[in-house]
């Protein structure tokens, strides 16, 4: 079993930085890819970001490139998601999750994931 804190989340206005953070604990966190969704009232959870185990692999949305960086530290068994150039449509709440996995790409599926988060809300005030 493995146990996912959101923490860093609040508001923010458009154009600011807000660092999103994750604490994993109960397995070892370098046995996962890890991966952050939101998701906005009324609408499905979407993918915004990923990383792999060692960190290699990243990915990110269309709509957060460039804005958004996933890193992680597998010492301190955390990941992070850096969030620059706020917009109002990033207002959601964001879930980090984790994947058991030993390979190298990363998921972009929701479903490819075991582990949950409860999940942060961030608001973007325009």
């Amino acid at each position: 079993q493995v146990q996912l804190v959101e923490s860093g989340g609040g508001l923010v206005q458009a154009g600011g930085s807000l660092r999103l953070s994750c604490a994993a604990s109960g397995r070892t966190f370098s046995s996962f890819a890890m991966g952050w969704f939101r998701q906005a009232p009324g609408k499905e959870r979407e993918f915004v970001a990923a990383i792999s185990w060692n960190g290699v692999s990243i990915s990110y949305a269309d709509s957060v490139k460039g804005r958004f960086t996933i890193s992680r530290d597998n010492v301190r068994n955390t990941v992070y998601l850096q969030r620059n150039s706020l917009k109002p449509e990033d207002t959601a709440v964001y879930y980090c999750a984790a994947e058991l996995t030993s390979r190298r790409t990363v998921q972009v599926a929701k479903n490819s994931y075991d582990y949950w988060g409860q999940g942060t809300q961030v608001t973007v005030s325009s």
